[in-house]
């Protein structure tokens, strides 16, 4: 009983923050002279997008296993393709002399919903260690809870609360690292991260990144390919369907 308390206190608090944060998102766009597209628009429109899944995750928590329940969420058809398109295009370029699949596979900004991790674990890599960072403690806690209750995903999905930048020799360990598209909102922070991937990846490991092309660059920012210094571009790829982000490998 008293488990239950403390579960429904924290769940009250990460309402009470959400909401708090769409309001000041809502009274900054507000307050904006226009919303035709600029840095600081699509920076307000990006943490609105972002508040998003947080909704979804009270809903999910209802249920005796949340993650089956992820079609609730508006966007997850998205991730289903996205998925499997990122899957596709790592298994054609990923190779090592001892294994066909990674082995560890490293999610970077994973946010309250590691999509991307849930259904890589889930369909595609079945056999893979999905290592999870974000930031945000909180979202961490969210997310955690959810995967709790899977007796699979919950012996293969690791959540760790750090900032990428303080990540140094850990990410050695791992085969493949998934950048998502909102770690580092402007292109001078997310080349930073890259560099820091850059110099402390393992040699041979790959780096997936989510980009953004045409008028997806209004959510998301685009990563140019010719700043990826360290890195050897294999593929880029621009979706022609409802698939919102571009992939460079």
């Amino acid at each position: 009983m008293e488990s239950l308390q403390v579960q429904v206190q924290v769940q009250v608090q990460e309402e009470s923050i959400l909401i708090e944060k769409v309001c000041q998102t809502y009274e900054q766009l507000s307050n904006l002279e226009t919303l035709k597209p600029s840095r600081d628009v699509d920076n307000l429109f990006t943490q609105l997008d972002a508040c998003i899944p947080h909704s979804y995750i009270n809903i999910a928590g209802c249920f005796k296993n949340p993650l089956h329940h992820l079609n609730i969420f508006p966007y997850y058809s998205n991730y289903l393709k996205l998925g499997r398109l990122e899957y596709d295009i790592l298994n054609k370029h990923y190779s090592t002399t001892t294994q066909k699949t990674p082995k560890r596979v490293a999610f970077v900004g994973s946010g309250p919903l590691p999509f991307t991790s849930t259904v890589l674990a889930s369909y595609h890599l079945k056999d893979t260690t999905f290592h999870n960072y974000d930031i945000d403690s909180m979202e961490n806690s969210m997310t955690s809870r959810l995967v709790s209750v899977d007796h699979d995903l919950s012996k293969r999905m690791v959540f760790h609360t750090a900032d990428i930048m303080d990540v140094t020799d850990d990410l050695k360990n791992y085969d493949v690292i998934f950048l998502a598209a909102l770690v580092g909102m402007n292109i001078h922070d997310k080349n930073k991260v890259i560099q820091h991937l850059a110099k402390y990846m393992a040699s041979g490991a790959i780096l997936m990144l989510r980009s953004a092309h045409g008028a997806h660059a209004f959510l998301y920012p685009v990563v140019d390919p010719n700043v990826l210094h360290g890195f050897n571009v294999l593929s880029i790829f621009h979706p022609d369907d409802d698939v919102i982000n571009s992939v460079v490998i």
